[in-house]
């Protein structure tokens, strides 16, 4: 495995993370602890240091999943969570950006995860107008001060939010989040030339395009009911399928594609790490893998 500093946080984290929004029920599959238990297992042996979640993935139950399976180990992870949204049921949430909400947030967030703070809290795809939410970043600033919260950071939402990322560093943001992967390669053209300049560390999510860039799935794939791939992504799904048919060209020889793919996020000079989801101890080692592709960085 190998480290990156993440931006002026001084983190040093693994370049391959672990996405964890499935655990929330919502990628036609329910985990059992045993599940996630050996999924973190295998993270670790790996050399991952880090995880992302959120409060909405499951109304806290992928963070309650999380908490479980490391504890005793909270030392060796970098944990980041996200606020902004109440989960209702599957595919349902409602928008919470005021101040006493977050709080609340973060507390319940620190309770499933069975810890008294969190390494990076991040205000996840708030809208602009929710961004400038009265009073929220002061009140963020002052969970950093009371040492439940080490960093912020901001998932930004759409992947063009440049208002977002030039205001980071005023609000006390020392990171973003953004959708980046070899078929939606938008943060490139004025995202990311903004990170540098603020030192701003960099998580690319939906590394491997929710799987399509697994290499697995032909156009006309379907998903259960309970996989978000068929609540929220059917539209796009097959034009995106066809172009991962024709990327496979770019693939090397005997290198799988899901591995080229986040390797590809990881050969941009502003991308810190990678974030993928997995759904068991093998494809944690596969995507641990890809580190072997791209050099070490300071």
């Amino acid at each position: 495995m190998h480290y990156r500093i993440f931006g002026r946080t001084g983190l040093k984290i693994s370049v391959i993370g672990v996405g964890t929004w499935q655990f929330g029920g919502e990628w036609g599959k329910d985990f059992t602890q045993a599940e996630v238990d050996a999924i973190f297992g295998a993270a670790g042996d790996a050399g991952i240091n880090f995880l992302d979640t959120a409060e909405c993935y499951g109304d806290h139950l992928s963070e309650r999943l999380i908490g479980a399976a490391l504890a005793g180990q909270r030392d060796r992870w970098i944990i980041a969570t996200k606020f902004g949204h109440h989960f209702h049921e599957p595919f349902k949430r409602a928008d919470l950006f005021e101040p006493a909400a977050v709080v609340r947030q973060l507390d319940d967030s620190l309770r499933a995860l069975r810890t008294d703070h969190v390494d990076l809290l991040q205000c996840h795809s708030a809208k602009d107008e929710q961004f400038r939410t009265d009073d929220l970043w002061e009140t963020l600033l002052r969970e950093k001060a009371r040492g439940r919260v080490r960093h912020l950071g901001i998932s930004i939402s759409p992947n063009t939010n440049v208002y977002q990322t030039d205001r980071a560093s005023l609000v006390g943001a020392e990171s973003i989040q953004v959708v980046y992967n070899r078929l939606q390669r938008e943060p490139d053209e004025r995202v990311f030339p903004m990170c540098p300049r603020q030192n701003l560390g960099v998580l690319a999510r939906v590394p491997l395009a929710s799987g399509l860039l697994s290499g697995k799935y032909q156009p006309g794939a379907t998903f259960p009911s309970t996989d978000v791939r068929e609540a929220w992504m059917k539209k796009d799904r097959d034009a995106k399928l066809a172009e991962v048919e024709r990327l496979a060209a770019e693939v090397p020889p005997g290198v799988p594609m899901a591995r080229w793919a986040l390797a590809w996020c990881l050969r941009h000079p502003a991308v810190t790490a990678v974030i993928p989801g997995c759904k068991s101890p093998e494809q944690v080692r596969d995507n641990a893998a890809a580190a072997d592709l791209v050099p070490a960085a300071s």
